[in-house]
């Protein structure tokens, strides 16, 4: 049989256009002159030899050589089939290192400090059809997206049975159920893919092509996501195209040089992270990275990916001192090669995969980061905002004595709110390394951190953006989050916890009915503020409106833990505004002070609008009101 990998797929690999890599490159099931058997073939342009090892061969370092061609090793191994462990033994020209690798293609790889990987066939018969029909109605930007952000080692464990992670398929059914229960339209997996440490969560990875191994097989993953579908929820992944681990058995130094990451330390390590950063001036590195984020839409059904660390993709200088990093070619902190990847990489997805989302995790100013390639940006569909994130938790912070002197925390968001199409993220980076948890960031008494973390959660669902909240956070748990064990299901017994947990879910259940709240998230058409000024009374009242429908919102929230009573706030429209949710409701554990059900518009004009409310705002607390338009429809003829 001729060899698998052409002159064109050679042609494409070199010139970074390659995204379908994994059809070609790793361990194929097949059958060649009517014999079964496993083709193998790895990229190693800088061996002098490889060889395939593994139980089948007693680990033989001399039993089955590959063939080169161009950097391209392959082999065809008679009677190799599914389930088979091997690594490849490559002895490099670079004074004869040697050294035994996972395939940087494999689909399975074991749960190892020195791991191998197994040939692996992928087959699994899919019944998300008609998940897969809408799903581009589902994911729009007009659309409402609230995530449920997930570890999925330590969402839940079993605890009869020293504490060991629920499989992919257990959680298939728990998990589904948990978030669809909870009306979130999205889950988000912290990462998913092979990584030997799991202490890192995730983001250190080996094997950019494998579902870890600790939940199950990559069929199991299938299944949870397939239920997912099923339920009518999307899916999205973490990816991690920044940095790899150094592990010997990896990518790092995988030919005995450096091929995946870049030669010079000064760029081809983090010293953060203690991690090899990915050479992307190599044109077959950017194939490499493409064709595992195709894989992932393609094979497992994604339906989105939140990149990682974006922002030490683009600067030379992230988290480097002087004398530690190299500019580029004009002088620059820009790291050009990386910028030019992200473009081609997100015009290749939303190409194959029109239907999906790329959400771009970057911190800093970087300018049109959600927003087409062919008008300067970078390409992204969304971005997280951090900025929001990080003045909004700031505030909170504060004792409420002092919050009018930080007033502008709340209101500087909206003066770039609509420059990207930013998500709003309370993650798992907020609720780790003595950050404390979101409940116990909250000053006061408990019952201002309850009343607290309710009148964030609601400030947050009316703010522009779509919303990430991490798991655990609609618990209001009181400790931070430890991925060794579970969240602590036990808090719902209180209902004070159990009130939290109501309120997110009730939060989910308005945001995707009333079109005034998500369709215009990335437009200022539907946002207004009414008066974002009263800082003396820590008080913030707006509009939210949408495209194709006439009702109107007015949100009030109350930054300070005392009842205002006759409070007038100006509204465009005069009549009964029904107060739809209010944070402080005996439901959620409030205190109860509300404005019974609904209040009637004056005629009196305020703050620049022609009519007025009179509301009561309750402490620590949110109220929405709804005015509903009736629209006449004409009679038919």
């Amino acid at each position: 049989m001729d060899r698998i990998f052409t002159e064109y797929d050679r042609y494409l690999f070199a010139s970074g256009d390659h995204c379908c890599l994994h059809q070609k490159l790793g361990s194929h099931i097949t059958e060649e002159n009517g014999v079964k058997g496993t083709r193998f073939a790895v990229w190693a342009p800088n061996a002098r030899s490889v060889s395939v090892i593994g139980a089948f061969n007693g680990w033989n370092k001399d039993a089955h050589h590959l063939a080169e061609e161009s950097g391209i090793w392959e082999v065809f191994i008679p009677g190799v089939d599914h389930g088979t462990l091997y690594k490849y033994h490559i002895v490099s020209k670079n004074n004869n290192h040697k050294g035994d690798k996972g395939d940087p293609f494999a689909h399975y790889w074991e749960n190892a400090t020195n791991a191998g990987t197994y040939v692996w066939d992928l087959d699994y018969q899919w019944d998300d059809k008609n998940w897969m029909r809408t799903r581009k109605r589902r994911n729009s930007l007009a659309s409402p997206i609230s995530v449920y952000e997930v570890h999925l080692g330590s969402w839940q464990r079993v605890a009869g049975e020293s504490n060991r992670f629920l499989s992919y398929r257990e959680m298939a059914c728990k998990l589904v159920e948990y978030v669809k229960s909870m009306g979130f339209t999205h889950v988000e997996f912290m990462p998913v893919m092979a990584h030997p440490f799991y202490g890192s969560w995730g983001y250190q990875v080996v094997g950019y092509f494998a579902a870890t191994c600790r939940y199950g097989t990559p069929q199991d993953l299938m299944y949870l996501i397939d239920m997912f579908h099923q339920n009518g929820i999307g899916v999205i992944l973490d990816w991690v195209p920044s940095h790899f681990p150094s592990d010997g058995h990896g990518l790092a130094y995988f030919d005995g040089t450096a091929l995946y990451e870049h030669p010079d330390p000064r760029r081809g390590f983090n010293p953060e992270w203690k991690s090899c950063v990915f050479n992307y001036g190599r044109k077959e590195v950017c194939s490499f990275l493409m064709s595992s984020a195709v894989f992932w839409f393609e094979e497992f059904h994604i339906d989105g990916m939140r990149v990682d660390a974006v922002s030490s993709m683009l600067y030379l200088d992230y988290q480097r001192k002087p004398g530690q990093w190299i500019p580029n070619q004009y002088g620059g902190r820009e790291n050009l090669d990386a910028i030019a990847f992200l473009k081609k990489l997100n015009e290749t997805i939303y190409k194959r995969f029109p239907s999906v989302q790329m959400i771009a995790e970057e911190a800093t100013s970087w300018p049109m980061v959600s927003r087409p390639v062919f008008s300067g940006g970078l390409g992204f569909g969304m971005k997280w905002d951090m900025g929001w994130m990080n003045d909004s938790l700031s505030y909170f912070q504060k004792h409420p004595n002092t919050r009018k002197n930080f007033h502008n925390k709340l209101t500087f968001s909206i003066w770039y709110a609509f420059t990207e199409n930013f998500m709003l993220p309370l993650s798992h980076d907020e609720v780790v390394h003595c950050k404390r948890s979101l409940l116990e960031k909250m000053p006061g008494d408990d019952w201002q951190k309850f009343a607290n973390l309710r009148l964030l959660f609601a400030f947050m669902y009316m703010h522009p953006g779509k919303k990430l909240i991490f798991m655990g956070g609609e618990l209001a748990q009181r400790v931070e989050w430890k991925h060794e064990g579970s969240l602590d299901w036990n808090l719902l017994e209180y209902p004070n916890h159990k009130g939290i947990q109501r309120l997110v879910r009730e939060l989910n259940v308005l945001y995707k009915k009333e079109k005034a709240l998500y369709e215009l998230d990335f437009s200022n058409e539907g946002f207004q503020w009414l008066d974002c000024n009263d800082r003396e009374r820590s008080v913030l009242t707006f509009i939210r409106k949408g495209r194709t429908t006439p009702d109107v919102f007015m949100i009030a929230c109350n930054f300070q833990p005392v009842v205002r009573e006759n409070y007038r706030v100006g509204v465009p429209l005069d009549g009964v505004w029904k107060e739809v949710l209010n944070t402080d409701a005996l439901e959620y554990c409030g205190s109860g002070k509300g404005n019974c059900g609904e209040r009637t518009a004056q005629s009196q004009g305020w703050f620049g609008q022609p009519f007025s409310l009179f509301i009561t705002l309750p402490p620590l607390g949110v109220v929405i009101f709804k005015k509903k338009i009736s629209v006449k429809r004409k009679a038919k003829a």
